[in-house]
């Protein structure tokens, strides 16, 4: 997804649909919040409807298998 895309989508799901927002520390908080669902809870079709960290776990699990099992 481009930053653009990313950018966009944090504004219409977090920042808007929240607002008005009372404090730049609620903002960050909220951010930090958006962040690990985006990352770690969010299901994407594109790679087998698991999350983003567990797609990249298991690419880097796969990258390292050669390596154990050269060992």
């Amino acid at each position: 997804m481009k930053d653009g895309a990313i950018n966009g989508l944090y504004k219409a799901e977090l920042i808007h649909r929240r607002a008005p927002w009372k404090t730049m520390e609620a903002v960050e908080f909220a951010t930090l919040e958006w962040v690990s669902w985006f990352n770690n809870t969010r299901l994407l079709a594109s790679i087998g409807y698991i999350p983003p960290a567990e797609a990249e776990a298991n690419y880097y699990r796969e990258l390292a298998r050669p390596l154990a099992e050269a060992a």
